[in-house]
């Protein structure tokens, strides 16, 4: 196959720690062709997407003593060259949030992609349509008590009900504004001011989970399926557990409520062309859908020993192959 990704620039991605990498890795393991671009070299030619492309070639990490070590270098690049996305078989979507006007532009380029041709994962109507807070409400029976609003009397009626909530602005990544709101807090209404802009962007205010002081677990889904796991535990200085906080992880197991909750959003993440998917769960409450470039398949495979990559690689091969 010939698989193009969508990615950040790959002198910024970690080897030892993006998914995107690793999924890369698993696709050059397999025999397949990778090639890579970013989403402002997306182009529409002719009522096609087409795309400034590079050809990559790979490096794998090494496992070493529990560790992950990469080769410097770890890639090389071939020139880039304007291409049609559907002379690849698939293409990932893998550009990290915060999704703002140009990445919405780019989902709008892939639009242009005859998806009968090729596969483009995530869909990028699934993607506009997923915002990774919002996206989690229409599972009632799996999130906590939430709202989402701008009115900061109506916020304060939520909190002081509660005792205490978290607050977390809508188009943040990585735990970015993420704060801990406590009835009787003095800064509350300047909390609320900043992060609500004075009353015009919502934001979304869940209910404290105490359960959040033992980890926050990432699942990811494949078509709808949980394949792998690991628990995000805050540094002990911030209530946050996002690795990109400075939280450790752990091993961690998938429990019976965590496998009906992933039952309960499989139809509809397939309905919405979302293959590859990340799920934050507390407490076995639901409290994220991540769609646009989840991570935490390098940590999985080196606490599980497996290859979540060539599994979702795999995957892949068998969908195009139903195609055809």
């Amino acid at each position: 196959m010939k698989l193009a990704f969508i990615i950040d620039p790959i002198l910024t991605l970690d080897p030892c720690h993006d998914t995107s990498v690793a999924l890369m890795e698993a696709a050059q393991i397999l025999g397949h062709e990778i090639w890579v671009t970013q989403a402002n070299l997306l182009s529409v030619v002719d009522s096609k997407a087409w795309a400034l492309l590079e050809r990559v070639e790979l490096v794998p990490v090494q496992l070493v003593e529990g560790r992950y070590l990469a080769a410097n270098p770890w890639y090389k690049l071939s020139q880039r060259t304007l291409t049609s996305l559907e002379t690849m078989d698939a293409v990932f979507m893998r550009t990290d949030p915060p999704v703002n006007v140009p990445y919405l532009y780019a989902t709008y380029i892939l639009d242009y992609i005859d998806q009968n041709k090729t596969l483009v994962i995530n869909s990028p109507s699934g993607i506009r349509a997923a915002n990774e807070k919002m996206y989690a409400l229409q599972f009632t029976k799996a999130i906590p008590e939430t709202i989402v609003s701008a009115d900061k009397q109506f916020i304060r009626e939520f909190v002081e009900a509660k005792g205490a909530a978290v607050l977390k602005p809508l188009g943040n990544k990585a735990g970015e504004g993420i704060l801990f709101l406590q009835a009787g807090d003095r800064n509350f209404n300047s909390i609320v001011e900043l992060s609500t802009l004075l009353g015009r962007v919502p934001v979304m205010v869940q209910t404290y989970l105490p359960q959040a002081k033992e980890g926050d677990k990432r699942i990811i889904l494949l078509d709808g399926k949980p394949i792998g796991a690991l628990n995000r535990l805050s540094s002990g200085s911030d209530f946050r557990n996002n690795m990109a906080t400075g939280g450790t992880v752990a091993q961690s197991e998938i429990t019976p409520r965590e496998h009906e909750i992933c039952t309960q959003l499989a139809e509809t993440l397939r309905k919405d062309g979302l293959i590859f998917v990340g799920i934050d769960v507390i407490g076995g409450y639901l409290t994220e859908v991540n769609v646009t470039s989840p991570t935490g398949i390098r940590e999985i495979d080196r606490f599980d020993n497996t290859h979540l990559g060539q599994q979702v690689i795999q995957w892949v091969e068998q969908a195009l192959q139903g195609k055809s």
